[in-house]
């Protein structure tokens, strides 16, 4: 009887394998960086997303209008309304992202994005898995500072590769078994690598962690870290450290050794988790953004979920819109206006941590979304005068 089901998953590997073999190959044939500053007009896409996404992200908006109005009026900024990438158009379609939206968003540079909900069970993989491999933004950069304990961290997670990249697609024998596949590939782990040591080297940092669990899963961890020390050999004045998952994570907590880490690269999905952790400690999902970067296109969100149950309790307008303003910032600044994103950094720094004059704390006894948005404006035009 087993058969039939080993026959279907060796024919469906070979499938898988011949795909990625072909993905590798199409990284292979890197076509160079986006030059922002040669560009006669930076296309900004804004896509809302589900839940409290469209609350949120319409503020940014908001906020981008304020900043960029000189550059819109000039016409080097144009910002795009992207409609259709909700889970109800999604399931109708059947496409994690659909085609339509999809075609839209890669006649942007650059998109803002809000949090999109993703099926539970089913095939779907989520928006995020197809747009990341879709625009190729194999980094995910995420930065984590609590300046009075001394912590200023910056993750680099590769993330187009790992669990995520054949996450639906996995093989099942009915009461029996399952297998899900993880995929490291030479290229992949290389230019993820070089990206956070090239972004230490440039910021004066002098210590690297590679975080994998290289002693168990020993072909696809094991490569990852190989191939970041083989890069980190280019980069004499940086020290290279090898973590494993697990003891990273209790790390992070320690307060004896945690301001000591300064940069990290590490696979998709200890990525994502260990990212969350960084962020609740410096105040909560709600207050960290998230920037996927590739060759061609990049895309911001914030890295919390759509929060449903802020919407089914009436209470989505009091969402905390700290984390897509911080996504913004570093938009701005990955498209060239470090002057502006270091504004709305300060200003975000003073609505947040300094005078807290309008305080958001996801319901009703704090501030609205947009009271905070104002909030933050009135602040970048105090500091601008």
């Amino acid at each position: 009887m087993d058969e039939k089901y080993i026959d279907s998953a060796v024919e469906q590997f070979r499938g898988l394998l011949t795909q990625q073999l072909e993905r590798c190959e199409k990284m292979a044939q890197n076509q160079g960086k986006t030059d922002f500053s040669s560009l006669d007009q930076i296309v900004i896409g804004v896509c809302g997303g589900d839940g409290i996404g469209p609350i949120i992200t319409a503020e940014a908006e908001r906020l981008l209008h304020f900043l960029l109005r000189n550059e819109i009026e000039s016409g080097k900024v144009k910002i795009k309304t992207i409609e259709g990438l909700t889970i109800e158009n999604r399931l109708e379609k059947n496409e994690p992202v659909p085609s339509d939206v999809l075609a839209e968003i890669k006649t942007c540079n650059v998109l803002l994005k809000g949090p999109t909900t993703t099926p539970k069970g089913g095939t779907m993989e989520s928006a995020n898995v197809t747009l990341r491999r879709e625009l190729d933004l194999f980094a995910n950069v995420r930065p984590v500072k609590v300046p009075q304990e001394g912590i200023d961290w910056i993750f680099y997670r590769e993330n187009t590769e790992g669990e995520y990249v054949l996450g639906s697609r996995g093989v099942e024998v009915p009461e029996k078994l399952a297998f899900d596949f993880k995929v490291t590939t030479d290229l992949g782990t290389r230019r993820i690598a070089k990206a956070a040591f090239d972004y230490a080297e440039k910021n004066g940092k002098t210590n690297v962690a590679i975080v994998t669990k290289a002693n168990i899963m020993k072909k696809t961890d094991g490569k990852f870290t190989q191939i970041c020390h083989e890069v980190a050999s280019e980069y004499p004045n940086i020290t290279a450290e090898d973590w494993y998952i697990d003891i990273m994570t209790a790390n992070l907590v320690n307060k004896d050794i945690r301001n000591q880490f300064q940069v990290f690269v590490l696979p998709n999905l200890y990525g994502d988790i260990i990212t969350d952790e960084a962020a609740q400690i410096q105040g909560g999902v709600g207050t960290a953004g998230s920037a996927n970067v590739g060759d061609k296109y990049a895309m911001f969100e914030a890295i919390h979920g759509s929060a449903p149950r802020m919407v089914e309790e009436g209470i989505a307008e009091y969402a905390n819109p700290s984390s897509i303003f911080k996504a913004t910032e570093m938009m701005l600044r990955h498209i060239g206006f470090s002057a502006i994103a270091d504004t709305l950094m300060e200003a975000m720094e003073i609505c947040s941590e300094k005078e807290k004059k309008v305080v958001v704390t996801g319901n009703t006894d704090g501030a609205t979304c947009k009271e905070f948005g104002d909030y933050v404006m009135a602040t970048v035009e105090s500091l601008s005068k």
